[in-house]
């Protein structure tokens, strides 16, 4: 066996990334994807002389590493990861493999929503501060590769819960968790508490200077909270009620008091309109201001922040329909948001692969908000039978395009369009980038 041989499964962003941080280590390296590698992580694995193999895993190759780095996407139920399990091989997530590289401070955030644009915002405010800081995890270029290439004193990385798995010894300087809802169940054997535990673990080796930041309107993480002894100082934000301490809303203000460092203004200055958005302003805001940054400089980012790509994107009128991409909502609780902020009647395109929806949570705001649902995917039984009788009409389609095509057939002038699939996208896409991509490209060709 090599004296310490790194294997890497996955050669996608955060696989090379990993690579070539542990070919700069001292690590003998080798990259092996069961699926085709991109051209563009060949030419890098290539440029390093790193080795790598795809459309396979060659057991031999694997099985004797001394480390090994899991990209998210591959389930632990997934044969070779089981095999390394029984020969008790470590395997791990590129954060925790990255973060044993770096001095730099981390602000990390998850939760089952709402977690990008409070990790995109966030880093905004840190980087129009003048902070050296990079963006990393489920958005920005691989935390591993900044480690490598780059010198930054701060991160700010995105953590869905497949990351958190596969973190041990990783620590989070500051720690955000926007709210626990049910999703990705599929991979947790359906029981909400194995999904739960993976987001607490946000504030694992978290110690008494370091910060917890999460919402106080969410029932789990009250429950979790009272259970757990989180060693974190705990910063809560809410909408629901008053607090002395953290973020809440008072008389239509944002007010944030974080070390009696005290920020306020009103919800309407805003950039991010709507209850959730609420919850994301508040926590970048808090977060910033633990940093101890100018309060104008907060403001001025909460106030001009331009929001996501593929969430609540609304990007173009047709005959004065309005099409909304929210391709990024890929579960129940996203969508519940999306509708809650809609103030006309929608069209709603819905579908994909169900990760063991529950739609009844839907239904009221449904019957409330949507006038015809198009199904899109390459099995909509599930969601014509759950909203059969619930509206007036349902289409079911197997292409964006033939999906975006009757959408606009079934609108009407004032309508809204929404794309909010409620599913994952790997029927039809490689990703949620590629359908939200894919669906405004019909939309411009209407």
């Amino acid at each position: 066996m090599a004296k310490n041989k790194l294997v890497i499964l996955g050669g996608g962003e955060s696989g090379v990334g990993a690579a070539i941080l542990g070919a700069k280590h001292g690590f003998e390296v080798f990259v092996s994807d069961f699926g085709a590698i991109k051209d563009e992580y060949k030419s890098m694995l290539d440029q390093h002389g790193l080795k790598y193999e795809e459309k396979q895993h060659t057991e031999a190759l694997i099985l004797d590493a001394t480390l090994v780095m899991k990209s998210p996407g591959i389930p632990e139920k997934a044969p070779i990861v089981v095999k390394l399990h029984e020969k008790n091989i470590p395997v791990i997530s590129e954060i925790e493999f990255a973060g044993r590289y770096t001095t730099a401070k981390t602000i990390c955030i998850t939760g089952s929503n709402g977690k990008t644009t409070t990790t995109m915002l966030t880093y905004e405010i840190l980087k129009r501060a003048g902070l050296n800081v990079g963006l990393a995890g489920n958005v920005g270029k691989s935390f591993a590769l900044q480690v490598a290439e780059d010198d930054f004193d701060y991160y700010v990385i995105e953590l869905s819960s497949f990351q958190l798995d596969g973190m041990f010894d990783f620590r989070a300087d500051i720690a955000v968790l926007m709210n626990i809802t049910p999703d990705h169940l599929d991979r947790y054997d359906y029981k909400m508490q194995n999904y739960t535990d993976s987001k607490m673990r946000i504030t694992q080796n978290q110690g008494p200077d370091d910060w917890f930041v999460y919402c106080a309107d969410d029932p789990i993480i009250q429950e979790e909270l009272a259970k757990r002894d989180i060693k974190a100082r705990k910063v809560p934000f809410t909408i629901m009620q008053v607090l002395k301490e953290g973020g809440w809303v008072e008389n239509d203000k944002m007010k944030l008091n974080v070390n009696n460092n005290t920020f306020d203004m009103t919800i309407y200055e805003l950039a991010l309109q709507g209850k959730h958005n609420l919850n994301n302003s508040m926590a970048a805001g808090i977060s910033g201001s633990i940093l101890n940054l100018r309060k104008e400089g907060i403001r001025e980012c909460l106030s001009d922040f331009q929001g996501v790509e593929h969430r609540l994107e609304r990007f173009l009128r047709v005959h004065n329909i309005e099409f909304i991409n929210d391709s990024k909502a890929t579960n129940i609780n996203s969508v519940w948001y999306a509708l809650e902020s809609m103030n006309t009647p929608v069209v709603w395109i819905v579908g994909g692969i169900d990760k063991g929806n529950d739609y009844s949570q839907l239904f009221d705001l449904v019957k409330e908000k949507v006038k015809a649902i198009v199904c899109l995917g390459k099995d909509n039984s599930k969601i014509i039978a759950a909203f059969d009788g619930k509206v007036k009409q349902i289409v079911d389609t197997k292409s964006i395009e033939e999906a975006v095509r009757s959408a606009y057939f079934l609108a009407e002038k004032g309508d809204t369009v929404l794309l909010s699939p409620a599913c994952a996208s790997f029927d039809l896409f490689k990703n949620y980038e590629e359908r939200g991509r894919q669906f405004k490209d019909a939309v411009r060709n209407l």
